[in-house]
């Protein structure tokens, strides 16, 4: 009993207990795992298995230690037969985009971690999906890291305009980016309450 539907272009908060199925419903909608009961559908046409129309940044970062922030960040243009030049050229101006100029020949273990979550989120942006799914992307960070990447991605988000599906379990992290906070109750996880919120946007620090 788990229902939801997002327009184009909005931000989407997801919250509520641990096991509850939050996770577990963007990587549904992913396409990584089959549903026993129910469909998703994505601009009409039924979700049956992955496509570059979605793309996760994961709260574990998940960048492949021997390549380069650029190298990272063009993986899916590279899987999608993209002609170098065109890559190089992308993948510029995301790194731009994400605030990592100077650090396009970096390899990840000489990162911050709030650097590695740019280069994932730069690379989830690379193949210009429909759809951008977020699972407790800023959850590692400490504390002041973590307002900053927030603060960030709203900015890119009113960039690029991109839907955003966002899990987290922070309810002050949830109101403030969103547009709407989905709430889930226990296990077994359904949708309790589905909250608009009215703080106008672009929206500032002072606003917590």
């Amino acid at each position: 009993n788990f229902n939801l539907d997002v327009a184009r272009g909005e931000f989407v908060s997801i919250v509520g207990p641990s096991g509850c199925g939050k996770s577990t419903f963007l990587n549904i909608l992913l396409g990584l795992i089959e549903p026993d009961n129910g469909h998703m559908h994505l601009n009409g046409t039924r979700i049956t298995g992955p496509s570059q129309e979605r793309a996760m940044v994961f709260q574990e970062f998940g960048l492949l230690p021997w390549r380069t922030v650029t190298a990272n960040v063009e993986l899916g243009l590279e899987l999608k037969g993209v002609p170098a030049e065109q890559r190089l050229i992308r993948v510029n101006e995301l790194i731009k985009l994400v605030g990592l100029n100077g650090f396009e020949r970096h390899y990840p273990h000489e990162l911050s971690g709030g650097m590695k979550q740019r280069v994932g989120l730069a690379r989830a942006l690379a193949t210009e999906p429909a759809v951008l799914l977020m699972d407790e992307p800023f959850a590692a960070l400490d504390a002041q890291t973590r307002d900053l990447m927030q603060a960030e991605l709203l900015q890119i988000w009113e960039r690029t305009q991109k839907t955003v599906l966002f899990v987290t379990h922070s309810i002050e992290e949830a109101a403030y980016l969103s547009d709407r906070v989905v709430v889930m109750t226990a296990r077994p996880g359904h949708t309790k309450d589905i909250l608009k919120i009215h703080l106008p946007r672009p929206r500032d620090y002072e606003m917590r």
